[in-house]
């Protein structure tokens, strides 16, 4: 076997499991499960009618670069949403099984082990536990930037090491963030990109959640948007998108790839051979999904209904929650371990969430999850509005 295997963790929500095993939640209380970033709104009719409308495409074996049609209609996206000039769709673009596989992958398609020292790939941490995963089984070793209330929890590559730059070969970025949904400025994209010109890295955009936010007139900025506002080409920039959280279907498993072309076309190479194109019925309900914002815009609106309602809550009981610049996540500082804070809720009100340091690593001197909790807004109104009442009510 791999060696590497043995340096994989388990999964937070493994530990999560770990973490209840013989407590007995509140039977006074229906379970809600905030613990999870998997959406529960309903998957949009138009969507699932093209998903039953093109099961026949079930007789033919899929292409890995897709058909035609979806990679246009990823490309008039990517046009509206960041104002960037039409990208080749037969180069710099890649339909995916949902950006979770293809972040994986990319790794190993990225990362060169032939040279004399181990290379580096940097993370934010807290972080998707993707990212490290990947790494080790590249052969490469992680390097975790903290994302702190010092540093308003954006990664500062100006204070990684030289001698670990200089091994760098790939960073990943997640903007909106998970867990603290902190969207990267311009100023933040400039350093990134100033940085990818000095030591040669390549860039891995993480930007499923880019499509939830508050502020129809003030969307996320993304990476291509960045690059191209900065006067840029996309060169060792590649942008990872899904439809899960934009289009509340996640197990339809769609997303994409888009960015610098050499590295695309690299990549596509390397999926011929990983075995991973898109089910035809999937890719003709993404062209659907990805065509239409009347679905996205509401969406948005049940999100932002549910932030605006459990916030206020919520900072009765922790003073320091705050809105997220965007995603669907609550980044509460609780100033307690969180571990027994989530225990806590767990046993005594039926509400599951997930400790913080769960999410993170021992870096630097610290676990930069420690004392806080991450609360997925994904559950129905009423429920979500219910969880935040019964915590007020309990600690008040």
């Amino acid at each position: 076997m791999n060696p590497n295997l043995n340096l994989l963790q388990p999964y937070p929500f493994q530990r999560l499991r770990d973490l209840f095993q013989g407590l007995t939640p509140n039977p006074a209380f229906s379970h809600v499960n905030l613990s999870i970033g998997e959406p529960k709104h309903a998957t949009p009719a138009i969507i699932t009618a093209a998903l039953a409308n093109n099961l026949s495409g079930l007789a033919s074996y899929p292409t890995t670069i897709g058909i035609p049609a979806l990679r246009e209609a990823i490309n008039q996206w990517l046009q509206r949403r960041y104002s960037i000039p039409a990208l080749n769709i037969d180069k710099a673009i890649l339909p995916v099984n949902g950006s979770r596989e293809a972040l994986f992958a990319f790794a190993q398609a990225v990362v060169d082990t032939s040279v004399a020292q181990q290379p580096v790939v940097i993370s934010p941490n807290p972080f998707y536990q993707i990212y490290e995963g990947a790494a080790f089984l590249a052969g490469a070793q992680p390097y975790f930037i903290n994302t702190t209330p010092d540093n308003d929890f954006v990664m500062d590559l100006t204070q990684v090491p030289v001698d670990i730059l200089k091994r760098t070969q790939l960073v990943f970025v997640c903007s909106p963030g998970n867990p603290s949904g902190k969207v990267m400025d311009i100023e933040a994209w400039k350093t990134l990109f100033e940085l990818s010109d000095q030591y040669g890295f390549v860039i891995a955009s993480d930007e499923c959640y880019s499509e939830i936010y508050f502020d129809e007139n003030n969307p996320p900025v993304g990476a291509l948007q960045a690059a191209h506002q900065l006067g840029r080409d996309f060169s060792r920039v590649v942008m990872f998108s899904s439809l899960s959280k934009r289009s509340n279907v996640p197990g339809m498993r769609s997303g994409f790839v888009a960015g610098d072309a050499d590295i695309v076309e690299k990549f596509a190479l390397y999926r011929t051979y990983h075995g991973c194109a898109m089910n035809p019925a999937v890719q003709a309900a993404s062209v659907v999904a990805w065509n239409d914002e009347a679905h996205v815009i509401h969406n948005r609106a049940l999100y932002s209904e549910k932030f605006s309602a459990v916030t206020p809550l919520l900072q009765q009981v922790w003073p320091h929650t705050q809105l997220p610049d965007a995603a669907f996540y609550l980044w509460i500082n609780t100033q307690q371990d969180d571990t027994a804070v989530a225990r806590q809720l767990y046993q005594e009100l039926n509400i599951t969430v997930l400790p913080g340091s769960f999410l993170a690593r021992e870096a630097h001197g610290l676990n930069p999850g420690q004392g806080f909790i991450r609360m997925a807004l994904v559950a129905s109104t009423e429920e979500t509005i219910t969880a935040a009442q019964r915590i007020q009510d309990h600690f008040k």
